[in-house]
């Protein structure tokens, strides 16, 4: 392949590179394919070519390369940081790189049960019609409720309170002995069941006021472990409530 750069071309290129070499190399491949030959067969990359590619190498990026990983992570940082308008540039970044749109409502229902939990359990649920959405309308359309979701997720009041707890009591049971389930938990479904024991002292949580009565559901060796400690922020506050009303309860 046949190709010809001009001095203005080449400075520009280099310009725009910054040093990198990577980028320089990219930047001139894309220029070279980008460009139809001439009579001669010579593809000629002068300036306003190398500044075309320039411009498109800044929107695109290697998927298997340093800048996937750096935009991405803007895009969850700005979600985090309840950054509306930055997550929904890096989201448009990555539409422009031809990411692959599943990759990114993947990222966005992580993030909207890590970063926003139960403050805003809808979070949640946008991420995943977002999903749903992508499935059945596809690209471009899907575009629309997937910027839905994004905004969503952004503005909602954040809480990390829910990957705190499930990766406790993970490490609990990693580094706790497994005790046999207390018999008043046990399955007393079956034939023989109430011979052993099983489900005997179970209280009917239903049978009592407010739907609740104080028993004990977790094994000795851990029963005094919180692993869900609630924020105060949006409806996870209510949820604390709750929750300092049982354990009122508890201590009477």
């Amino acid at each position: 392949m046949a190709c010809s750069l001009t001095p203005d071309a080449l400075q520009h290129l280099v310009q725009v590179a910054n040093g990198d070499a990577r980028v320089l190399l990219n930047t001139l491949e894309f220029a070279v394919l980008t460009t139809i030959p001439n009579a001669e067969g010579v593809r000629e990359v002068d300036l306003p070519v190398a500044e075309e590619a320039a411009q498109a190498q800044r929107i695109r990026y290697d998927k298997s390369g340093d800048h996937h990983y750096d935009v991405i992570s803007a895009f969850i940082k700005s979600l985090r940081g309840s950054d509306p308008d930055a997550a929904l540039y890096w989201y448009a970044r990555m539409v422009y790189a031809n990411e692959d749109p599943r990759f990114i409502v993947r990222r966005l229902l992580v993030h909207a049960a890590e970063d926003v939990g139960m403050a805003d359990p809808n979070a949640l649920l946008m991420a995943q019609a977002a999903a749903f959405a992508l499935e059945w309308l596809g690209m471009p359309e899907a575009r629309i409720p997937i910027a839905q979701a994004i905004i969503y997720i952004a503005t909602a009041p954040k809480s990390n309170s829910v990957v705190i707890a499930v990766d406790q009591a993970l490490k609990t049971v990693e580094n706790t002995r497994a005790e046999p389930v207390p018999n008043h938990l046990r399955d007393s479904h079956y034939a023989g069941a109430t011979k052993l024991g099983h489900g005997l002292g179970y209280r009917y949580p239903h049978d009592y006021p407010h739907h609740y009565v104080v028993q004990d559901y977790l094994p000795e060796n851990v029963r005094n472990q919180q692993f869900y400690r609630p924020s105060d922020q949006g409806r996870e506050k209510i949820i604390k409530e709750r929750l300092e009303y049982f354990a009122n309860l508890k201590k009477k």
